[in-house]
C-alpha cells in the first residue's frame, strides 16, 4: 500500500500548496508546466516500453487491445461517467472556475484513468516495486499545484478515490501473484508503458489520443502467454 498511499499524500499536499500559496498562475506558466509534465510522461513511458523482449507480441497487443478498446469505446464510457458525477455533485458552469466539484471530478478522472495508475499499482502488488507510482506521484503533484491554484479545494479530495482505486488494483494483483510469471509482468508493463507515453503526447497537445481505449492492450500478453504455456 506504500505506493498508493504516497501518491494520495502528494496530491493532498501539492493541491493545498496550489490552493493557498499559489493563486492566479498566468496562463503562460500553466502551459509551460503542462508541456514539462508531458515531456516527463513521454520519457517515463518510452523508457518502460523498451523493456519488452517479444516485439511481435508487443505489436499484436497494441493492435488487438486498441481494437477491443475502440469496440467497447472505453473513452466514451469514462467521459459519460465524468459528466454523470459532475451532475450528481451539482456542478454547473455558472459556479465559476474555482468550483469544488470541477476540481474534484477533473483531478480524480485524470489521476485514476491513466494507464500509469494501473501499471504502477500492478507492479506494487506483484513485485513490491513502487517506482512507477512514485514517478506518477511527482507528475500528479506538479499537476495538483496547477489544478489547486486554478480549480480550488476540490482537487485535494481527489486523493480519496485515487487511493481506493490504486490500492484495489494492488490487492487484486497480489491475489493473482502466483498466476503472473515474470515474463507476463514484463510484457504487460512494457505495453502499459507505451500507453503512458500516449498520455504524455496528449499533454503536449501533439494530437489527441483516446488513451483509455488502449487499456485492454495491457492484458493481451497475459492471455497470449497463458495460452501459449498450456500448449507447450
Amino acid at each position: 500500500m506504500l505506493g498508493p498511499a504516497v501518491n494520495a499524500i502528494v496530491i493532498v499536499v501539492c493541491a493545498l500548496v496550489g490552493c493557498f500559496l499559489v493563486r492566479g498562475i498566468p496562463s503562460r506558466f500553466e502551459e509551460i508546466i503542462k508541456k514539462a509534465i508531458g515531456l516527463a510522461i513521454v520519457y517515463v513511458g518510452i523508457k518502460g516500453a523498451l523493456d519488452n523482449q517479444r516485439v511481435l507480441l508487443f505489436i499484436m497487443s497494441m493492435v488487438v487491445g486498441a481494437a477491443i478498446g475502440e469496440l467497447i469505446n472505453i473513452d466514451a464510457i469514462m467521459n459519460r461517467f465524468g459528466v454523470w458525477v459532475e451532475r450528481k455533485l451539482g456542478f454547473g458552469s455558472a459556479e465559476g472556475e474555482r468550483s469544488f466539484s470541477k476540481g474534484f471530478v477533473n483531478a480524480s478522472i485524470l489521476y485514476c484513468s491513466g494507464s500509469m495508475a494501473i501499471v504502477g499499482s500492478i507492479q506494487s502488488g506483484l513485485t513490491g516495486s513502487h517506482e512507477t507510482l512514485f514517478a506518477k506521484s511527482i507528475l500528479d503533484g506538479a499537476t495538483s499545484i496547477v489544478f489547486g491554484a486554478s480549480m480550488g479545494i476540490g482537487v485535494v479530495f481527489s486523493a480519496i478515490p485515487v487511493f481506493i482505486y490504486q490500492a484495489g488494483i494492488a490487492l487484486a494483483a497480489m491475489a493473482l501473484k502466483d498466476i503472473l510469471t515474470p515474463e507476463i509482468i514484463r510484457e504487460m508493463s512494457a505495453v502499459g508503458s507505451l500507453i503512458i507515453a500516449a498520455i504524455g503526447f496528449n499533454f503536449l497537445g501533439v494530437k489527441e489520443i483516446k488513451v483509455a481505449n488502449f487499456i485492454p492492450a495491457i492484458f493481451i500478453p497475459l492471455v497470449y502467454i497463458s495460452i501459449e504455456t498450456l500448449f507447450k
